[in-house]
């Protein structure tokens, strides 16, 4: 089969320090690199307000393959009732769901929303949440890489201690990988990582790979914070491997700086 290409973004923070330079030259990646999907992980703005929401989402529908976005702490209200009352209102507005669903011959992709209106940076899923996001993994046409899609991250380079992963870490990964994902994609920590569960964690021989991968972040709303990559990621699969290729934004253009090949087997 012809290389299937994921294109993910994650943490716009659409509406603080915006680049003018920085959409141009995204969509000439896109161009060059022609991905099937552009997924996008959360915190598309970065106080969840109306304008906000609908320039992240003519940004990203402007590159010009379909998007698959899921919200992030950020893309909910900051204000009261509404963070309670309709968090996701603004997000399913434009975007229909914030727990989408792509599928085609090479790719199965299922999103599931990991914010909690009552806390501000941690995430977490609920049984029911998993339960829905296992059912749509195992819809997956035979053949298509199975991938799951969520903000808060399985990986994360460990100095960013205060931006915890997702909620019982180990649970969601098990349940996704029981389900058949091959590979979870996060964001929130705006520093990239990449690995296999065998990396991390002891399991059966016959178990399947699945690989975690967290973006760096897109935006960067607070340049005074050192350790904060800019940069995204590209995934490809053959059918046999994944490869991860990341990309940094150095300010004027795209450079690849690592690739990371995984077998599925």
């Amino acid at each position: 089969m012809a290389p299937a290409r994921i294109l993910h973004l994650s943490d716009l923070h659409m509406g603080k320090r915006e680049e003018p330079e920085l959409g141009p030259a995204l969509a000439g990646l896109v161009a060059e690199l022609a991905p099937e999907l552009v997924v996008a992980s959360g915190d598309l703005t970065h106080r969840g307000r109306r304008d906000q929401h609908e320039r992240a989402h003519a940004f990203l529908a402007a590159l010009g393959p379909p998007v698959l976005a899921v919200p992030g702490n950020h893309d909910i209200p900051y204000s009261f009732p509404s963070r309670f009352t309709s968090p996701w209102a603004e997000f399913e507005r434009l975007w229909g769901t914030a727990e989408p669903v792509y599928s085609s011959p090479a790719l199965h992709v299922v999103g599931l929303n990991s914010v909690r209106p009552w806390r501000h940076q941690s995430g977490g899923l609920s049984t029911d949440a998993l339960d829905r996001a296992a059912a749509r993994l195992r819809e997956a046409p035979e053949g298509a890489l199975r991938v799951a899609v969520l903000h808060h991250h399985l990986l994360g380079a460990p100095w960013r201690t205060r931006k915890k992963p997702v909620a019982r870490r180990d649970e969601v990964l098990a349940r996704l990988a029981a389900a058949g994902a091959q590979l979870v994609l996060g964001g929130h920590t705006h520093q990239a990582e990449v690995g296999e569960r065998r990396d991390f964690l002891a399991t059966a021989v016959a178990d399947p790979a699945v690989i975690a991968a967290t973006a760096p972040g897109l935006g960067r709303p607070r340049p005074h914070r050192d350790g904060e990559a800019r940069g995204l990621h590209v995934h490809e699969t053959d059918g046999r491997s994944v490869t991860v290729n990341t990309y940094f934004w150095n300010g004027r253009g795209w450079r690849p700086t690592a690739a990371r090949s995984f077998s599925l087997g």
